[in-house]
């Protein structure tokens, strides 16, 4: 049976729309880093660069060349940890210029693929592809550790209003934020549902 993590790990993946505490372990990861506006060709071929190498590894079993304890799963959904340049943070006045972000996107591997593997799926999906950005991308292993997660319904735009409410409850359950930095995961596909309907997983670290 297909390992689906909308129905496995719903606590990670699918919390509610109010700010939850939660735990997470280390998992492994493709990952990539960047800086720039979203909205660049350069952050679409980024994250074409991910899915090209984790889709190469879900379906390496139609090659009979899976790994060792290889199961049949459900591509885990695109991560991004944002932050803003150290320039753009020496005169920060709460407004975001996009061309100022600087982050870390990534896709959540299952823990049967080895380092080995890893790198063998990136010579396929470069192969098929020819995405210099896939060369580029790293296999590691990152633990979110204690944060808080709410999922944010509609516009990326709109995310302030759901920070606010978080920032709210580390106050209330004092709780501080350990960086400016957060973890957005985008449980829907912006090209298929329009922006009020979207959502989004927002993630702060906390101690």
């Amino acid at each position: 049976m297909k390992y689906e993590w909308r129905k496995k790990e719903k606590e990670i993946y699918l919390p509610p729309n109010k700010p939850v505490l939660i735990d997470i372990p280390k998992y492994k990861y493709f990952t990539i880093r960047g800086n720039g506006n979203p909205n660049s060709s350069f952050f679409g071929e980024c994250i074409e660069a991910l899915y090209a190498t984790s889709y190469a590894i879900r379906m390496s079993y139609k090659k009979g060349l899976e790994p060792e304890n290889f199961y049949e799963y459900t591509v885990y959904p695109l991560e991004g940890i944002w932050d803003i340049s150290e320039k753009a943070k020496q005169s920060f006045d709460g407004t975001i210029d996009k061309d100022e972000l600087v982050f870390t996107l990534m896709i959540r591997q299952p823990d049967f693929v080895t380092n080995e593997f890893a790198e063998t799926a990136k010579e396929w999906a470069f192969k098929k592809k020819g995405n210099p950005l896939i060369e580029k991308l790293s296999f590691d292993e990152i633990t979110d550790g204690k944060c808080i997660q709410m999922m944010h319904l509609g516009s990326y735009d709109d995310e302030s209003e759901s920070f606010a409410t978080m920032e709210e409850f580390c106050t209330k359950n004092q709780l501080k934020r350990k960086s400016k930095q957060h973890k957005e995961i985008y449980i829907s596909d912006p090209r298929k549902v329009v922006p009020e309907k979207l959502k989004t997983v927002l993630r702060l670290a906390v101690e």
